[in-house]
């Protein structure tokens, strides 16, 4: 049997450009919505966007679009989704930090299952967000890495968390955790590999929509 090169070639062609105009779409959608805080398809943004990730990223490369457009708009659609609930669990409620954070004089030891254990020493913004954190009932973990998300869930099975990393980071570790609980994000303001920034005001912003 010969097989139909030519019209295999037309039906790759036709499920190419379909897909390249469902990942343009998404695009279009998630900054509309989000820059207009109003959520359009917010279902179809995330499922195009995780499904076709790699060439979403690929295409906002060729067309100059900035490089974190579409982990911006993952992070930023799933936390207008999430929102109503998780201002409204009022079970166990954490905060993962990341270990760049840390003030390079940092004295803090490392537990092998929870993570860096803050001083609050006032040499970085941990300590701030710590001390909110007790205000608001909320829980801060310092986590050296992605794994020990998965060690905290596993062992202390928060109901909702509020996620700080960068944005790339931040819309993986989201996709992750979202089945397991609530999840809202916010991305650093300076990322980096350590000597990192968040938005504290933005953090604390986000456990007080808890107290509503």
């Amino acid at each position: 049997m010969e097989i139909p090169y030519e019209l295999l070639g037309k039906v790759f062609i036709i499920i190419t450009l379909l897909v390249t105009a469902g990942i343009f779409v998404a695009l279009l959608l998630g900054v509309y919505s989000f820059r207009k805080h109003t959520m359009l398809f917010p279902n179809f943004i995330l499922f195009i966007l995780y499904m076709f990730y790699g060439p979403a990223k690929f295409l906002c490369g060729v067309f100059s679009i900035k490089e974190n457009l579409v982990d911006e708009i993952l992070v930023e659609v799933r936390n207008a989704v999430m929102l109503d609930k998780f201002k409204k669990t009022k079970g166990k409620r954490v905060v993962f930090l990341p270990q760049c954070m840390r003030h390079p004089n940092c004295k803090a030891r490392c537990d092998p299952i929870t993570g860096y254990q803050c001083k609050m020493c006032g040499l970085c913004d941990i300590g701030m967000i710590c001390k909110a954190a007790q205000e608001h009932n909320f829980e801060v973990y310092v986590i050296p890495g992605g794994s020990f998300v998965k060690k905290i869930i596993k062992t202390q099975r928060p109901d909702s968390c509020i996620g700080v990393a960068c944005y790339p980071e931040l819309s993986e570790s989201m996709q992750g955790a979202s089945p397991f609980m609530v999840v809202q994000g916010v991305s650093l303001i300076r990322d980096g590999c350590f000597d990192t920034k968040v938005d504290v005001k933005e953090v604390i912003r986000k456990m007080e929509e808890c107290d509503v």
